[in-house]
């Protein structure tokens, strides 16, 4: 059979080959055809080697790529890969080559090669395995152990809850199922939307995937083969969200120096141990232009793990270990992905998330013979419960992994499954959730039509949905105040009228988020938190976990809602907030003024960065706890830079009324037709049909070997 290349009206391209290798190799092809410079910038993040064309403002994340021993991971799991499933390391090795046969053509599209100098290079076999660790290695949230940590030592145990919520780095989703019995075809539909950072290009790529064993549309992961997270199979479908779950360790080490120049670290038995140790060098652009030197980096891995934190010569800052189950086990979980797209049945998907590993998710799926899927997929480990709270003690006994958990399973009650990061079936493997409040919303809105009435065309309204009932507590405090100002009276009027939807054009929403940033601020200048205010000097990777205005901002529901707050006299912060506003007249614009997309671009903030700023990008409705979650920072910033990096809807009555839309589009090469055209699609809340008649679709010739 010819391998081909076929593409649909927004230029989303459908593969078609031979066998699921021929298959592998056009997608990494297109991938690299497509996104050239996303995938050079992936690989490089996970070599720690993207200072040496991005510049300084990329040195932080590559002596945390380097410290944390990302690529030695990603080439550990490869080994492994190889040893236990050599047809799925073929399969990537498949992948690979046609990243390698098309990333020059792709890299003459992308004009950020010539504006950085870069050259495109040559991907190993292990590249995938470290895209995917760069993606996914912030993804559960771990540096929220080193801000508990503080708050504890600060506070008191007892705060720890008052913050636990999902916070400022946490990836996100909302995803529901819904019953053959609640729908008019009598088959499920499956919909949802991953919350990510905006990324241009995107960080899923719209895909079609065939072959004679299977036949596959999904969103996948550009840099990796396959499609992991969101596909449609034809006879069953699947999705994921965030589990919530925590899965990694912080270690505090304790570290000596060798008369050697050696490291040590002090194990549970007492004994001092040898540590691995070398040096590695980030080359730093700006630096080398110069003739300076690289920045100097000492690698050091204990039996817990890679050391991300100090060292033995930093002084008062503690040297803190990462433990991973990828670096323990030398598992990725690609074994589920070949499974993935052979599957037919739920029973197929559960098989293949049995041998997933991370991050851990919720699976929804559903198949077109009534079967439904609702679990955990992923690596737990068993251990003491403070090490999912705070980071413990290397040198004590009783931290040690002892196992994996066993993966819950939820259940599909009337028809219906929804997750949106709360707690669900994986409440025992976490520690930070989301609020209920999206769940709830989607829940109520599908309660409101109880008959077999729903199809796929009904679900992007769900998507938008703009209701913000996290603003309950804040309102309450406001309505309750006396004493007000006149004018600030009138400001509380304005806001106890407004119907709590964080809508683009509401002046009533963009009042609400002023009044909420003038708490935020006040609370988190609180004298009892004060402590809290400067982090230690810890890397700059994870100082977002760590900034105490952005955990009140995240946490303001909580923290008004308690008890008593140390004496803080919450009225009174509010009061003092309504009145500041009044006094500045805020309030006459509405939210999508200050609401705007806000997207990563790797260039953002450097030499060679394109012009244009937020203010060029389209104003936007929703907020962290709605439905339509494009999250701000309370008390910071009103700017969008994680939201809906996609959205689908999955049909099994019909998979071609099945539906998709990403934030830009299908390719990621600036000005090119197909960069941004899916934009106001994504805006207004529709999305563009999964066609799957190869009649409608336009062959692309090419003089690649497919």
């Amino acid at each position: 059979m010819r391998n081909e290349i076929h593409r649909d009206a927004w230029g989303i391209p459908h593969l078609r080959a031979g066998d699921a290798h021929a298959l592998a190799h056009a997608q990494g092809l297109v991938t690299a055809l497509d996104r050239a410079w996303q995938l050079e910038v992936e690989r490089h993040r996970a070599q720690g080697t993207s200072a040496s064309f991005l510049g300084a403002g990329s040195v932080a994340w590559d002596v945390f790529a380097r410290r944390a021993r990302l690529d030695d991971t990603a080439r550990r799991c490869w080994r492994a890969l190889e040893e236990g499933d050599p047809e799925t390391a073929d399969w990537v090795r498949s992948y690979v080559r046609g990243v390698n046969a098309g990333l020059a053509e792709g890299a003459r599209r992308a004009p950020e090669f010539a504006r950085t100098g870069l050259a495109p290079g040559h991907w190993e076999p292990w590249h995938p395995l470290g895209v995917w660790l760069g993606t996914h290695v912030l993804f559960a949230g771990f540096p929220a152990k080193l801000w508990r940590e503080e708050v504890v030592r600060h506070l008191g145990a007892g705060a720890v809850g008052l913050f636990a919520t999902d916070g400022p780095g946490t990836a996100g989703s909302n995803g529901w199922l819904v019953a053959g019995a609640r729908t008019a075809s009598g088959q499920a539909v499956l919909a949802g939307d991953p919350h990510r950072f905006i990324e241009d290009p995107g960080v899923y790529q719209q895909i079609r995937l065939a072959c004679p064993e299977f036949d596959v549309v999904g969103l996948a992961v550009p840099g990796m083969p396959g499609i992991a997270h969101f596909g449609h199979a034809g006879t069953v479908a699947w999705s994921i969200t965030n589990a919530m779950a925590d899965y990694q360790d912080l270690y505090r080490e304790r570290l000596r120096r060798t008369d050697t120049g050696g490291v040590e670290a002090l194990d549970p038995d007492g004994r001092w141990r040898p540590a691995a140790r070398h040096t590695e060098s980030v080359e730093v652009a700006e630096v080398r232009q110069q003739g300076g030197a690289p920045v100097e980096v000492e690698v050091v891995e204990t039996a817990r793990g890679p050391v991300v934190i100090g060292g033995p010569d930093d002084g008062d800052l503690e040297p803190v270990s990462l433990r991973c189950p990828s670096r323990v086990t030398g598992n990725l979980g690609l074994g589920a992905l070949l499974p993935l797209l052979r599957a037919r049945r739920v029973a197929d998907i559960d098989r293949a998330f049995d041998r997933w590993a991370e991050p851990v998710n919720v699976v929804q799926a559903a198949d077109t013979e009534g079967g439904l899927l609702h679990r955990v997929a992923g690596r737990v480990p068993l251990r003491h419960p403070d090490n999912s709270v705070r980071v413990v003690p290397a040198w004590e006994p009783g931290h040690e992994w002892r196992g994996w958990h066993e993966t819950p399973r939820g259940t599909v009650d009337g028809g219906v499954a929804v997750m949106a990061n709360q707690r669900g079936p994986a409440s025992p493997l976490g520690v930070e959730f989301a609020p209920p409040h999206r769940a709830h919303r989607i829940r109520e809105l599908l309660r409101e039509r109880p008959g077999p009435v729903w199809t796929a065309a009904d679900m992007p309204a769900l998507h938008m949905d703009t209701l913000l009932a996290s603003a309950g507590p804040l309102l309450d405090r406001l309505a309750s105040l006396d004493g007000l100002s006149p004018a600030a009276d009138a400001l509380r009027g304005r806001l106890l009228r407004w119907d709590r939807r964080m809508e683009a054009g509401s002046t009533g929403a963009a009042l609400y988020a002023a009044l909420r940033g003038a708490v935020v601020r006040r609370l988190a200048a609180a004298p009892p938190f004060a402590a809290l205010a400067t982090p230690p000097a810890y890397p700059e990777v994870f100082l977002p976990w760590l900034s105490l205005t952005v955990r009140v901002g995240y946490a303001l529901e909580h923290l008004l809602r308690a008890e008593e707050l140390y004496g803080i006299d919450r009225a009174a912060l509010v009061r003092e907030a309504a009145e500041e506003l009044a006094a500045a007249g805020t309030g006459s614009g509405p939210w999508g003024d200050t609401h705007r997309l806000a997207a990563w671009r790797a260039l953002d903030g450097t030499a060679y960065a394109a012009p244009g700023t937020p203010a060029d990008e389209p104003g936007l409705s929703g907020d962290h706890d709605c439905v339509l979650c494009t999250s701000t920072v309370p008390g910071v910033t009103d700017l969008s830079a994680r939201g809906p990096a996609a959205r689908f809807v999955w049909d099994l009555a019909r998979r071609e009324d099945s539906l998709w839309v990403v934030p830009f589009g299908a390719s990621g090469v600036p000005g090119s037709a197909h960069h941004r055209d899916q934009l106001p699609l994504w805006l207004e809340g529709h999305l563009v049909p999964v066609v799957t008649d190869w009649d409608l679709l336009t062959e692309e010739k090419h003089d690649h070997d497919l």
